[in-house]
């Protein structure tokens, strides 16, 4: 088959018009019209992914975050990043992303968030861009858990499901308790407004840097600070899905999911 029919059953998923104004969805680099045979699921689009897709011998990376979000502005081969870019022409591959119209889709990357936290009776927390409050298509989740519990045991709790060395915990009340919990994947200090006009007892979210951190104490939210790389569940979730399709319509077709390690954190103890 070739790569356009393969995005044009995923935009039917996760149409690129759900995505935020700022961002760049969509083909990154290679050619819609080129014939494929493997797929790469990843998180990111990194040179040891592209070295693992040359490996696997992938004609085709899926990445949630997109390769050329931040666009070259020489093609200086000496900066790594170039040089992945030109790896990638080099052996033919197109590489395609699916960033925040993918964290919006119904059954997408918040979906699977919450419901590895054990989220229920979840509904969406911020519009996407722009949508009115009562759209379907909305960033991050808010939801109950199943049993009550305190922000400490939450924390503990979010380390366990997202395999996680470490975590960090925003919070003046640690021993608090916690039913209603919001989330959204990624970087999402700006949007803790919205958890808290929607009495969620912790936020999780990643990249919360300094002085968003004391505001949000100084409200009074509880926030768990995982990092950005708990969106790594979407390369099993995709691989299910695509698998599904493959069957479903008899593609000549191989998923694979990317099977090494792209945080680039390690947590010293």
């Amino acid at each position: 088959m070739r790569a356009r029919e393969f995005v044009e059953r995923f935009e039917q998923f996760a149409p690129k018009s759900w995505a935020e104004p700022w961002d760049v969805p969509g083909l990154q680099l290679g050619d819609l019209d080129a014939p494929i045979h493997k797929i790469l699921v990843t998180l990111d689009v990194r040179p040891e992914t592209v070295a693992e897709a040359i490996k696997v011998g992938a004609d085709f990376i899926f990445a949630h975050h997109p390769a050329m979000f931040h666009p070259a502005k020489t093609l200086d081969l000496q900066v790594p990043q170039n040089q992945m870019y030109a790896t990638i022409l080099a052996h033919h591959i197109t590489v395609y992303a699916a960033h925040t119209n993918l964290d919006s889709a119904p059954g997408g990357m918040n979906d699977w968030l919450a419901a590895a936290l054990g989220l229920t009776h979840c509904t969406g927390l911020v519009p996407s861009n722009g949508r009115e409050a009562t759209s379907a298509i909305m960033m991050g989740r808010i939801g109950n858990l199943p049993t009550p519990t305190t922000v400490r045991a939450f924390a503990r709790d979010c380390q366990t499901a997202f395999h996680l060395a470490g975590l960090r915990l925003i919070s003046n009340t640690p021993d608090a308790p916690v039913r209603r919990v919001a989330i959204l994947g990624g970087s999402g200090s700006e949007f803790y407004p919205a958890a808290l006009a929607q009495h969620a007892d912790v936020y999780v979210t990643g990249d919360v840097s300094y002085h968003p951190a004391q505001d949000m104490l100084a409200a009074g939210l509880s926030v768990v600070d995982p990092g950005h790389h708990i969106e790594s569940i979407c390369i099993p979730q995709l691989t299910k899905l695509f698998t599904t399709w493959q069957t479903e319509n008899n593609w000549d077709l191989t998923i694979q999911p990317l099977a090494i390690n792209t945080e680039p954190f390690t947590f010293m103890m």
